[in-house]
């Protein structure tokens, strides 16, 4: 076992929420092509109701030299798999909430990755100690079929809410629906409450459809 990998979990353990297995590798599971990574005109961007009213970009040395993070964070896929004390490395969530201030008001964010992919957030989970940019999973750097350069963990919901190939931040004073979320996906995705499909959502668990 490397130096990096977690301790096996056991079947028992209290951190597998209901309805999940164990899973001791990581499947590559996706929608659409893996981008192609271009440093040359890759950006990270922030926009949306900032508190300036302008749009915040980093180029990819300026976002690598944000500061960085380690947390310890499960892996909940809806599909029912969940990889768990994984090592994530990066640049918290909060830290680019932190430097790029919302506006008043701001109660959710989308998350956007290549292609248009998106996921949506409540502010309370975007900014939880634990949510984080990742670029490295046990100390090694993402795999491109994982995310690599950037994707985003949220390990207390299930990992739809994390997408690979992170691009942007769009800060939001209403909830939207993301691209799963669209597709019938719980607007939540509380791994513990088994928030996998919309037709799961009571009141105000998301916006009108």
């Amino acid at each position: 076992m490397g130096q990096h990998e977690p301790e096996p979990p056991q079947p028992s353990d209290p951190r597998l929420p209901p309805g999940q297995r164990l899973q001791r590798g990581w499947p590559v599971l996706h929608y659409g092509p893996v981008p192609r990574f271009k440093p040359q005109s890759w950006d990270f961007q922030v926009f949306g109701a900032t508190a300036s009213a302008e749009k915040h970009r980093w180029d990819f040395e300026g976002f690598h030299a944000l500061p960085r993070v380690t947390v310890r964070g499960d892996l909940h896929c809806v599909t029912r798999f969940s990889m768990l004390g994984n090592e994530w490395g990066g640049v918290a969530a909060k830290t680019v909430l932190d430097l790029v201030p919302p506006a008043p008001g701001v109660t959710h964010v989308m998350v956007w990755a290549e292609y248009g992919y998106s996921a949506n957030l409540r502010v309370a989970d975007f900014t939880d100690p634990r949510t984080v940019f990742a670029t490295h999973r046990n100390g090694e750097p993402l795999t491109v079929e994982h995310g690599f350069p950037v994707r985003l963990v949220v390990p207390h919901l299930y990992a739809w809410k994390g997408p690979k190939w992170v691009r942007a931040v769009e800060y939001m004073r209403a909830d939207r629906r993301g691209f799963w979320e669209e597709r019938g996906y719980h607007n939540l995705a509380d791994p513990w409450a088994e928030q996998r499909y919309s037709y799961q959502e009571e009141p105000g668990d998301g916006p009108l459809r």
